[in-house]
């Protein structure tokens, strides 16, 4: 098979499909916050959450849904620091995403990445990675006691 790649070139492909896939990966998990509520083990991060309390309204008390999810829509992320953290970090594993299946793909087809297709990918890799940090930059923001992470009572992770 031809490659359109040097050896370096080749490198940096593989190198950024592993860090593309570790940071999808990483953003879909929902092991951001760790820590118990109502004496249950309870995680999240941007957009998923395993074990979370609800209310049941025929009980008329707080339950723990002991299952990972999604939020059902989303203005049901908890705060607007966590839904421009789900854009921005999503937006960045995507662009990662983009440019090192491009690079793979340059390692089988030849003629397909030129120095100047390189460098574009290089700027877009970049930005995909600043993209990724701010978003995780932003995810705290909010403040760790804030009603969204500890609950209206308190519980503190």
């Amino acid at each position: 098979m031809a490659s359109s790649l040097t050896c370096a070139g080749i490198v940096w492909a593989f190198l950024s499909f592993l860090c593309a896939a570790a940071s999808c990966v990483g953003f879909f998990m929902p092991y951001w916050l760790l820590g118990s509520q109502l004496e249950k083990s309870v995680s999240f991060g941007t957009f998923r959450r395993c074990s979370y309390p609800v209310r049941d309204e025929s009980r008329q008390m707080t339950v723990m849904v002991e299952q990972c999810g999604r939020y059902a829509s989303f203005q049901a992320i908890p705060s607007a620091e966590w839904r421009i953290c789900t854009v921005v970090t999503g937006l960045g594993c995507g662009l990662l995403l983009l440019v090192a299946l491009t690079a793979l793909m340059g390692c089988c087809v030849s003629e397909l990445i030129s120095r100047t297709v390189g460098r574009v990918a290089g700027g877009i890799q970049f930005l995909g990675g600043k993209c990724s940090c701010d978003g995780c930059l932003c995810f705290p923001t909010e403040g760790w006691c804030s009603p969204s992470v500890c609950g209206e009572a308190g519980h503190h992770f």
